[in-house]
């Protein structure tokens, strides 16, 4: 079957009944598994699917996130305060200015999670992500010419709507282009490339100016439009238009032309038909007691994931190694942490789905709050003069990349997948878009007030304040977030509290 599951914001699409028992069970009607018994049968004749089209669609529309991983990381190779920044464009950049250079790139992308949603529904995913590459220019643009701090400000504005942009569109895309035994591999792409963006970043900043690092940046948006505009829009989207005839197109460039892609359309259709007669209103679905543990747990990893102060460190890492006065180059430092990042990521990848989802967000959050500590411990002994601190100088760096490893392999990619995971399909798309603009919004608080709130308590006490989040986040995580590996969206929603659903017109298991 061909189902539509958005790491973010995307909507599955399952149709439930309240009074049907679950699947598996004896009472399961013949016409419930009529469609799947025929795909069984149809699949078992036919040639399998190429993977190399439906590989090279997916590597197109993440080169948008390695677009969107660059704005992340620009930041760093900006220096402490912004004073390469501020040196090599001639203008006074104080540290409140460059405090807001760094963070307003948050409230950009939390101004588009929920428009953008719509417009893909409207336009389609493929047009709404070309569109994208326009405010991606002129972002950079205001950048690369700035003559003033209110100009940088204005680009990483127009630059964060792009990448939130495409924070929300290319999971979606990826997601409903790829067949069940490759979606995986293939939604784990977006992620992946975010971290290699932060990191080419990192590398280019440390040899290149932040003049010619900002008009590479803006070459990559126009790279992956040449791309990506060879690349067919989603079946999915033809078929929720009624467009069948575009939609067998899509499925035969995506497939291979001597794949069957009959039973596939067929099934998407189905599954879509029923979805839309068995539609609940949204205020109805909202206010069940599914739905609302649903948003405590989306709300919550959101809420732990940001205030552990991943951004801070991502954002001011070249700051940050300044100030330890590590013997080593602060810019080496920042690129070993980009690696880090990058190699977790795709370890991440690979034991998700065997180790699960609580185990890996528990020792996540515990090594993040202990390394957290011991970076606090590190700057407290430095500021008093203790001799020890230029004895372990290197302390900084170890933490920093255990912190950054630790969160790339559970706390960073999981509470992204399990809002694709804790929602009915009837409020998965207000949920996991208010999810994702709340998840904005604490990022912008952690990048704005990192600065203010290092100066006026010291570095050690800021990295007191992470340390002790993640502690809470410890005991949440335990308390209310249920373990989704394995389960399926009925099974997850009778965990949730939810009432005993089944999809009617056929079999779906949506194994995770």
């Amino acid at each position: 079957m061909e189902d539509v599951n958005d790491n973010m914001t995307g909507s599955s699409q399952w149709t439930v009944t309240e009074s049907t028992p679950l699947l598996g069970e004896s009472t399961m009607t013949e016409s419930h598994m009529g469609i799947s018994q025929q795909t069984l049968v149809s699949r078992g004749n036919e040639t399998s699917a190429r993977k190399l089209p439906q590989y090279l669609a997916g590597l197109a529309a993440t080169l948008g996130a390695l677009a969107a991983g660059m704005v992340l990381g620009w930041t760093s190779p900006a220096g402490a305060n912004g004073v390469n920044l501020s040196k090599e464009y001639n203008m006074t950049i104080s540290k409140e200015d460059f405090s807001w250079i760094g963070s307003i790139f948050n409230l950009g992308a939390a101004t588009i999670c929920v428009p953008i949603g719509i417009l893909t529904d409207i336009i389609g995913r493929k047009k709404s992500m070309l569109i994208l590459v326009l405010p991606f220019t002129i972002g950079w643009c205001l950048i690369i010419w700035a003559d003033s701090v209110a100009m940088f400000e204005a680009g990483r504005y127009i630059l964060g709507v792009s990448g939130g942009a495409f924070c929300v569109t290319a999971p979606m895309y990826t997601a409903e282009i790829a067949e069940s035994s490759i979606r995986g591999s293939l939604g784990s792409y977006f992620q992946l490339m975010l971290c290699v963006g932060i990191l080419l970043t990192y590398v280019l900043g440390s040899v290149v100016s932040m003049f010619v690092l900002s008009l590479i940046s803006a070459v990559v948006p126009l790279v992956f439009f040449v791309i990506f505009f060879f690349m067919p829009e989603t079946p999915t989207y033809y078929l929720k238009k009624g467009d069948v005839g575009a939609a067998r197109k899509s499925y035969r460039w995506l497939r291979g032309p001597d794949y069957n892609i009959e039973v596939e359309l067929e099934t998407q259709r189905e599954t879509l038909a029923a979805a839309q007669r068995n539609q609940t209103s949204f205020l109805t679905s909202i206010r069940s007691r599914a739905a609302i543990k649903g948003l405590i747990i989306a709300f919550g990893l959101m809420f732990f994931q940001q205030l552990s102060g991943v951004n801070a460190i991502i954002f001011y890492s070249g700051s940050l190694f300044d100030a330890a006065g590590s013997s080593m180059d602060s810019n080496l430092s920042t690129i070993i942490v980009g690696v880090m990042q990058v190699i977790a990521v795709f370890i991440s990848t690979l034991i998700v789905d065997k180790l699960g989802r609580r185990i890996l967000l528990i020792g996540s959050v515990l090594a993040m709050c202990i390394s957290a500590l011991v970076i606090g411990v590190y700057f407290n002994l430095k500021r008093n003069d203790n001799p020890v601190a230029e004895d372990i100088g290197w302390l900084p760096l170890l933490g920093v990349c255990i912190f950054i490893i630790m969160f790339s392999l559970g706390f960073g990619p999981i509470p992204w997948m399990m809002i694709g995971e804790i929602f009915a399909p009837q409020v998965k798309g207000i949920a996991g878009s208010s999810a994702c603009l709340f998840n904005w919004l604490m990022a912008f608080v952690v990048t704005r007030f990192y600065s203010p709130v290092e100066q006026a308590l010291g570095t050690d006490w800021t990295f007191w304040i992470f340390s002790i989040v993640c502690a809470v986040g410890v005991v949440f995580v335990v308390i209310v977030v249920p373990e989704t590996k394995g389960k399926s969206l009925e099974e997850i929603q009778v965990e949730l509290g939810g009432r005993r659903p089944t999809v009617t017109g056929m079999v779906h298991t949506n194994k995770v």
